[in-house]
């Protein structure tokens, strides 16, 4: 069953501004977990959702 949460991928345009919790990296292993700083991210409309930087890894997005 779907829950309707949105989670977005590092490279996708942001449509909605608005604050992104940081969920899971997208290749699935939840180690080492991102720095305080990168775990909660400001996005404006048309900004693209980043990497994790400090473990230059891809990441799943959701708003809070």
């Amino acid at each position: 069953m779907a829950t309707g949460v949105q989670e977005f991928k590092t490279g996708e345009k942001c449509e909605t501004k608005g604050n992104y919790a940081f969920v899971r990296y997208v290749d699935n292993p939840q180690t080492p977990l991102p720095t305080i700083n990168e775990r909660n991210i400001p996005l404006d409309k048309g900004d693209t959702f980043p990497p994790i930087k400090s473990q230059n890894r891809a990441a799943w997005w959701r708003l809070t």
